[in-house]
């Protein structure tokens, strides 16, 4: 087992670096740079999934610093990939938002397959090892299957649910859940939505209801309304995180199945088309399998 975060996420990218520094680096080829070598970096770049938009910048600046004289050996080139992929994710290791006034609410959506329940159980250890007490909700009441999936994990992590009865509405749920999470003193409140695809109109309504029922108590709720998205489904996140700001608005993402996938550019798509900062990145299936998001190490190890 890899116990060093860094190596644990160098680990988990592994798919996505094979094939984007295996392809620079035989692109590259160890010889003399040229406007035609940095022309064949587009297709190494695209099926990383960094996407067109952005892909397009690194080239640009690519060859305009070659022609200054500054980018002679690969090397170089790849230093310069690094820093400039850094500033495309804004440079950041963005923290979660907590409410200085009592328990901190995190409204947790994303389509069914996404990974979300599995994401939650790993957020709940990475804060329960900080030292908060946190208290889940299930408020997908319309499968039973994910009640049951949720509350087998609050008893393994040793946190406690409040579960509704099947076919309840979803928002009494979460209002109870709210109203327990401030009488018992809870540190943090996470509540899990019905797995949702964004083009259903009714479910969205329904997400943006239990946002609102949750300030009957806490008046600041949610702090945090995390969208956990599939790596493995590339541009279709991109499109899913879309869909979904237009109902509630997003603070960051869940980055599930990174280590499934050689598609791990879609942090950078995401941050440049969407501006919503990835919060956390799932590397495994464990519940310890989870790394806050940092911009230079999610780089650095895209590149070691």
């Amino acid at each position: 087992m890899i116990t060093d975060p860094f190596e644990r996420l160098r680990h988990a990218l592994g798919k996505t670096r094979g094939g984007l520094l295996d392809g620079i680096r035989r692109a590259l080829g160890g010889g003399e740079l040229s406007e035609g070598v940095i022309d064949s970096l587009e297709e190494i770049l695209l099926q990383a999934d960094i996407g067109v938009s952005v892909t397009d910048k690194l080239l640009a600046g690519l060859k305009e610093a070659y022609k200054k004289g500054e980018l002679k050996s690969q090397d170089q080139v790849l230093e310069f990939l690094k820093g400039r992929l850094v500033e495309q994710l804004g440079g950041e290791h963005p923290k979660l938002n907590e409410n200085p006034d009592g328990p901190t609410v995190i409204l947790v959506c994303g389509v069914n397959g996404a990974g979300k329940t599995t994401s939650i159980a790993k957020l709940t250890k990475h804060l329960a090892e900080q030292g908060k007490r946190v208290l889940l909700c299930a408020s997908d009441t319309f499968r039973a299957a994910a009640v049951e999936q949720l509350r087998t994990w609050a008893e393994r992590l040793d946190v406690e649910i409040v579960l509704g009865q099947q076919n309840q509405d979803p928002a009494a749920v979460a209002h109870d859940a709210h109203e327990k999470a401030v009488a018992k003193g809870f540190d943090v409140l996470i509540v899990d939505t019905a797995g949702r695809l964004h083009t259903e109109k009714n479910l969205m309504r329904e997400l943006e209801k239990i946002a609102r029922v949750g300030k009957k108590h806490i008046e600041s709720s949610p702090h945090e309304v995390l969208l956990v998205i599939d790596a493995t489904t590339g541009q279709n996140g991109v499109r899913q995180a879309a869909a979904f700001s237009q109902s509630i608005p997003l603070t960051g993402l869940f980055l599930a199945k990174l280590d499934g996938t050689a598609k791990g550019g879609i942090v950078v798509v995401i941050r440049e088309e969407l501006g919503i900062p990835v919060k956390f990145v799932g590397l495994g299936e464990k519940p310890e399998d989870i790394a806050p998001f940092d911009a230079e190490k999610f780089v650095s190890a895209l590149f070691a």
